[in-house]
């Protein structure tokens, strides 16, 4: 395809090589020296002036969630064992609209910035807001009607299943702001700028840390509203934030400008070919815990209350990864874009090399400390021995979970997807395909189901390895 950018003047970008005539206009000059920097700077400073940002501020939302759990925990087991219920859908949302289509629109409008395609870039902007809506309400409407039947189906029975419900209705009611920040969000890490959707997420975990307990003690004469408090706070975040993020995206200081324009077949499909193979990933991964808490269910309510306190780690390692992955793909889908597939390459390793290293670190800590964890949400002694057998067996192969997920972004930015999701297959199939025949088929133990988890991410992560060494996932040729 070829590039636009030597016949727009409001829209030259300029950079080594490139021979522009004309400078670029003050509306995309954010977006032309950010661009620029992806190309030609050196990556390790680039990755960690993308990822940092993001990271530190996810971190900050992921301790106000583990704030929520602490204070929902307050409410008693039936509220937190609802609350774990509820975990792995609203994580499959979240995941699916962040690293999923959000992964798309990132990839497409980072690959067609480093072709030069400007006017496809602002097209894509408003491409991204209609399947926001789209999915946001899907969503909403899916969990409203299928949501008891889920939860029942998760082990969800009596108080637990009436916690699980009464804070899911109200946390998914926020379904399509959330959608539209990941969205836009997305936007804007596809051209480097990481500043705007840090501080709107920022912004949110400050406000969520005095709004939460309110919402679900309350104060004085106000009662407060229980465990649906939980997600009437998320939830009214969400909206909030999606419309300052909307008006910041309609003024075009970012360099790109949300304006309606004809939607496009073929910029759905930049989108929803890296977007939909992506979002079938997240679906696995978020699969995957359904299944296992279901198997972990068998063994009863402690059982489950333990496995739910130590499989929230895997969750809280998704900012660290989220962060740097993305910082991966913004560079693999730039550099693609413009061509260049060795310095694509590099990015990848290079950010595979340093999730993995970070989050083995974090795995080993907990699996040799795994009190100084658990001990935050129970002191039930039943409950602590389960959640620390979890960590123990599977907090020893973190480091492969981390380099499964970067290769996995290095893909959506390559624009080949399908390796990363066939490796999630492997681990779908080996973690709760072998782990329910285990467990219902041969009465194995939880001991076993756990080595079984363990074992379904060292073999995703070879498989990644395999893809990435052989050039399966890197798409030929400039875009």
């Amino acid at each position: 395809m070829t590039s636009d950018i030597s016949t727009t003047p409001a829209e030259v970008v300029t950079g080594a090589g490139e021979g522009a005539t004309r400078p670029p206009s003050p509306a995309v000059k954010p977006a032309t020296a950010a661009r620029h920097a992806l190309l030609h700077g050196a990556i390790v400073p680039t990755m960690l002036r993308l990822a940092l940002p993001t990271i530190a501020v996810l971190v900050i939302q992921t301790a106000v969630s583990v704030a929520e759990t602490y204070y929902v925990s307050a409410l008693g087991t039936d509220a937190l064992v609802g609350a774990a219920l509820v975990l792995p859908v609203s994580m499959l949302m979240t995941m699916v609209a962040a690293g999923g289509i959000g992964g798309g629109v990132a990839a497409a409008v980072s690959r067609a910035m480093g072709a030069g395609r400007v006017r496809d870039a602002n097209a894509l902007v408003f491409h991204a807001l209609a399947l926001a809506i789209a999915f946001g309400l899907a969503f909403t409407l899916g969990l409203r009607l299928g949501g008891p039947a889920l939860y029942r189906l998760l082990g969800g029975t009596g108080g637990a299943l009436d916690a699980a419900l009464s804070y899911s209705g109200w946390l998914f009611a926020g379904a399509v702001p959330l959608w539209i920040i990941n969205l836009m969000s997305a936007v804007l890490r596809g051209i480097g700028n990481v500043r705007v959707p840090a501080l709107v997420t920022l912004v949110g975990a400050v406000v969520m840390i005095p709004l939460s307990p309110f919402l679900i003690f309350g104060i004085g004469r106000f009662q407060g509203f229980g465990i649906a408090g939980a997600g009437i706070a998320v939830s009214g975040y969400y909206t909030v934030a999606a419309s300052v993020l909307l008006a910041y995206m309609a003024r075009g200081r970012s360099g790109l400008t949300l304006r309606r324009v004809p939607l496009e077949g073929r910029l759905f499909r930049d989108i929803l070919g890296v977007g939909v193979v992506s979002a079938l990933s997240a679906l696995q991964l978020n699969l995957i815990t359904i299944l296992v808490t279901g198997a972990v269910g068998r063994f009863g309510t402690d059982a489950l209350a333990g496995f739910g306190m130590g499989s929230r780690l895997d969750y809280l390692l998704i900012p660290l990864l989220f962060g740097l992955g993305t910082a991966v793909l913004t560079l693999v889908g730039t550099a693609m874009g413009a061509g260049d597939q060795a310095r694509a390459r590099r990015a990848a390793w290079i950010g595979a090399l340093i999730g993995a290293g970070v989050t083995e670190a974090i795995g080993l800590a907990v699996a040799l400390w795994p009190a100084a964890w658990v001990d935050l949400f129970s002191h039930d002694p039943a409950v602590l021995a389960h959640g620390a057998h979890y960590l123990r067996t599977v907090g020893p192969v973190y480091g492969a979970v981390g380099l499964t997920f970067i290769l996995g972004f290095a893909s959506q930015g390559g624009g080949r997807p399908l390796w990363a999701f066939l490796a999630g297959t492997a681990r779908l199939i080996v973690a709760a395909g072998l782990g329910w025949l285990a467990v219902a088929g041969f009465g194995a133990g939880l001991g076993t189901l756990f080595a079984i988890v363990a074992a379904a991410s060292v073999t995703s992560a070879a498989l990644c390895v395999i893809a990435t060494l052989t050039g399966a996932i890197w798409r030929p040729g400039r875009e």
